[in-house]
């Protein structure tokens, strides 16, 4: 389901989210691989292209977890609460999604 709402908010996340610390947090959790993480970083110039790469490679990503991961990594940034919020609004919430959100250990 986030991927759908992540669809539906392409163009908003490409515009306001800085990919560069993103990239970073999706790399630690293994959903993007180093090959893909130098690939963005030649775009290290153009964020909003950097961001579109970014967003293009998760919904090709067959990573189980690829948007619980990046509503993860926006959570973290403060100046994204309004995101988060704009995204949580979105009709279709997935149980497992929001259950893996409240507790990522699975606990």
């Amino acid at each position: 389901m986030l991927r759908l709402k992540f669809r539906k908010l392409h163009e908003t996340v490409v515009d306001n989210v800085n990919p560069a610390s993103i990239i970073d947090f999706l790399f630690q959790e293994e959903v993007i691989k180093a090959n893909d993480m130098r690939a963005l970083l030649i775009l290290k110039d153009d964020p909003e292209e950097q961001s579109s790469e970014l967003l293009a490679l998760l919904h090709t990503s067959e990573h189980a977890q690829a948007f619980i991961q990046l509503y993860l990594a926006i959570k973290e940034k403060r100046q994204l609460k309004w995101l988060i919020k704009h995204i949580d609004s979105l009709p279709g919430q997935s149980l497992i999604a929001q259950q893996y959100i409240s507790d990522p250990a699975g606990e």
